[in-house]
C-alpha cells in the first residue's frame, strides 16, 4: 500500500490563501474594468461553499473508499507506485476526469452537483473554491484505474494533483501563455471559456491539467471574445445552502410535472437543457431550440 504519498491539497493551502490575496490586492490596486473582479459576498460564498465540501467530502468518502478497495481487492492486477508509474496514473487520472467532467455537463443529474463550480458570476481564484456539497458523483468514472490495479490512495493522490493544477487557471490576470502550453495544457484562457455562458462556449473545455483530450474528442473551444461568467439563468444567491441545491430542488420539481415515466426520465438523466417534445414539428419550420436553465459551458 502507497503511505509516502503527500497530501498534496492539504500543503497547497497556504499557497491558495497568499494567492488569492494577491490577487485580490491587484484587482484592487490596478483594476481592469473589463474584468469580473471580486465582490465580498460572491468570494465569501465560494470559501464556505470549499470548507463546506471538505466537511462533507469526508462523509462520501466512506462508501467510495469501500467500493475502491472491495475492486482493488478482486482484480488481480497491481501497479507499483514508482516515480514514472505515478506519472503515468497521473496522466491515466486526467483522462478519466476529462469524461466525468464531460458527463457532469451532459446528464442532469451529475450537473446538480457541478452546477455549484459554475454558479458564480465572477472569475477569479476564489472561484476555484466553489466546489459542491455532494460529490459522490464522480466515482463510477474512475473504476477503470482500480480494476487496473492503480491502489485507492494513489487514486486520491492524482485526484487531489488534478484539482490542486486548477485552482491557478481560475483567474483572469493570466493572458494567453506561449503557444506550446496553450496547445498541451490546461490553462486560464481555456478555463475561462470553460466558465463562460455564451452559447458558442457552452460545454467546452473539460480538461482538467491537459487540454489535449478536447482537442482529440471534438470539445475544445479556443478564447476568442472576452466570456460572460455563470449560469445561462443565473441564481442570485450568496446562500451556501440554495448553491449546494438549487438544481436537485429543479429537478424534483419537474420530475413531479411530468406527464409520464419516460418524461421523469429525460429530467434526471437527459442534458441540463432537456425539454420533451409537446407536439411534432412542421415539415416547413425547423424545431425551436429548448431553453437551457441554469447552464454553463
Amino acid at each position: 500500500m502507497p503511505t509516502n504519498l503527500p497530501d498534496v491539497v492539504l500543503w497547497s493551502i497556504p499557497a491558495f490563501v497568499l494567492l488569492t490575496a494577491v490577487e485580490m490586492a491587484l484587482h484592487h490596486f490596478h483594476p481592469d474594468e473589463d474584468a469580473a473582479g471580486y465582490e465580498a459576498k460572491d468570494a465569501a460564498t465560494s470559501i464556505t461553499m470549499g470548507l463546506g465540501s471538505l466537511f462533507f467530502d469526508l462523509l462520501w468518502k466512506v462508501p467510495i473508499v469501500a467500493v475502491y478497495t472491495a475492486v482493488y481487492e478482486l482484480t488481480p492486477l497491481r501497479v507499483p507506485v514508482l516515480w514514472w508509474t505515478v506519472l503515468l496514473m497521473l496522466l491515466a487520472q486526467d483522462f478519466f476526469y476529462y469524461w466525468s467532467h464531460r458527463g457532469h455537463h451532459v446528464i442532469r443529474i451529475l450537473w446538480a452537483c457541478h452546477v455549484v463550480h459554475h454558479s458564480s458570476e465572477k472569475f477569479n481564484l476564489s472561484t476555484a473554491l466553489r466546489q459542491p456539497w455532494t460529490s459522490l458523483t464522480s466515482w463510477p468514472f474512475y473504476l477503470p484505474l482500480i480494476a487496473c490495479g492503480v491502489h485507492p490512495a494513489a487514486l486520491a493522490f492524482c485526484s487531489s494533483a488534478n484539482l490542486v493544477y486548477q485552482f491557478w487557471v481560475h483567474t483572469e490576470r493570466v493572458d494567453r501563455l506561449p503557444q506550446p502550453f496553450e496547445y498541451v495544457l490546461n490553462t486560464p484562457s481555456h478555463h475561462r471559456v470553460h466558465h463562460a455562458s455564451q452559447g458558442g462556449y457552452l460545454d467546452r473545455n473539460f480538461g482538467g491539467i491537459l487540454i489535449v483530450w478536447d482537442r482529440w474528442f471534438g470539445s475544445f473551444a479556443p478564447e476568442t471574445v472576452r466570456p460572460v461568467y455563470g449560469l445561462t439563468k443565473n441564481i442570485h444567491t450568496y446562500n451556501p445552502l440554495r448553491v449546494a441545491t438549487h438544481e436537485y430542488v429543479a429537478i424534483a420539481r419537474d420530475v413531479r410535472a411530468a406527464g409520464g415515466w419516460g418524461e421523469r426520465a429525460g429530467r434526471i438523466f437527459r442534458g441540463p437543457g432537456w425539454q420533451p417534445a409537446t407536439a411534432a414539428p412542421s415539415a416547413t419550420a425547423p424545431a425551436a431550440a429548448a431553453p437551457a436553465p441554469e447552464r454553463a459551458g
